[in-house]
């Protein structure tokens, strides 16, 4: 496969594969499917509105439109399909239902009403207060609705923060078989192949802020960009740096424009916060062991992406600290969401299970 035709798996683990294909109960799943896409595509740019796909059908079923939600202050995915479709749209396919208030553009439920547009199919319901009742205008101008049982795909992050308050966060690491990011001297690059840090930066590139701490920072004095995507300039990357004993000096890649630097004992929950209020909505949490057991003992983890080279070390830090776990009967299980061969490493996706009551 050309590069720049990556498959949805690819640019959002889990789009459309684990959690089970779109529902397709009115014959529109394909066409869902395909607003999904739309919606991956602008991932990372749009926060902290939702990254939303929306496919325009003629009165044949014929695609004549499609959009995704622009960066903010732009179109929204549906208005970017009626302009594609050019007065020929009967039925508008969205990954979210639309929008029925005024911010910096208008409502897309009034707009859709004024293409003359017949049917309007979505997925999930709009749960922000002041944007809900889309699918209640359209119905009262005679569109029909239909609503279908679909995968969140890309809104899986923004519809966390909408249920939550606080950022969807992604902990990314590289490790060897036996679970090693870096030998017995601290030295860690390369674990993973060429392909597999491609990889890295299109999940960097769909993200609104990355977290590295100050043990991965001072080793490895990372930039916390996303580099050469299509389409991508990674311009818009907020880079936080947790620095408890404020070891880690200014001029390291990491700080200056567009960055945080958090000094002194903060709970991750408090970052986290401060984060929502910059409106970021997804996080990427590339910290070392340390970082990543604080927050995924904080219950702050919502998704995991681990790549895996087949290497072994046999020593040298794990890829997680202690997460206070003494018995095998308090392990932390996962849920397998998706796993791709990249290049001659594998990336593994995967959710937290729930935690069981005390």
């Amino acid at each position: 496969m050309a590069r720049g035709r990556r498959p949805l798996s690819a640019l959002c683990p889990g789009a459309l594969t684990g959690e089970g294909r779109a529902v397709d109960t009115t014959g529109y799943g394909e066409t869902m499917d395909r607003a999904h896409g739309l919606g991956v595509s602008v991932l990372g740019i749009t926060s902290p509105n939702p990254p939303v796909g929306a496919v325009a059908l003629d009165a044949r079923g014929q695609v004549v439109g499609e959009g995704a939600t622009r960066p903010p202050g732009g179109l929204h995915a549906e208005r970017v399909a009626l302009v594609e479709a050019a007065g020929r749209a009967h039925t508008v396919v969205c990954t979210l239902e639309p929008c029925n208030h005024t911010g910096r553009t208008g409502p897309c439920a009034e707009a859709l009403i004024e293409a003359g547009v017949k049917r309007v199919v979505f997925g999930h319901s709009d749960p922000t207060s002041p944007a809900a009742g889309g699918a209640d205008a359209l119905r009262a101008a005679g569109v029909e609705v239909v609503q279908l049982a679909t995968v969140e795909g890309a809104l899986a992050g923004w519809l966390h923060r909408q249920r939550t308050g606080r950022p969807f966060v992604t902990w990314k690491y590289a490790a060897t078989l036996d679970g090693r990011s870096a030998a017995a001297d601290g030295s860690s690059r390369w674990i993973t192949g060429a392909l597999a840090r491609a990889d890295v930066h299109v999940l960097r590139s769909q993200v609104d802020a990355i977290i590295a701490g100050s043990g991965t920072v001072l080793a490895d004095d990372p930039a916390l960009t996303a580099r050469d995507v299509p389409g991508r300039a990674g311009e818009r990357l907020l880079r936080v740096v947790m620095d408890r004993r404020g070891r880690v000096p200014a001029t390291v890649r990491a700080l200056g424009d567009g960055s945080l630097h958090v000094t002194g004992d903060h709970d991750p929950a408090d970052v986290l916060d401060q984060l929502a209020g910059r409106g970021v909505v997804r996080v990427l949490l590339e910290g070392g062991p340390t970082l990543a057991a604080a927050f995924y003992r904080a219950g702050l983890v919502d998704e995991v992406v681990a790549y895996l080279a087949p290497a072994l070390l046999g020593a040298g830090p794990a890829a997680v600290g202690d997460l206070g776990i003494g018995t095998i009967t308090d392990i932390a299980r996962l849920h397998l969401i998706d796993v791709t061969r990249i290049g001659e490493d594998v990336r593994l996706t995967l959710r937290p299970a729930p935690r069981k009551a005390a």
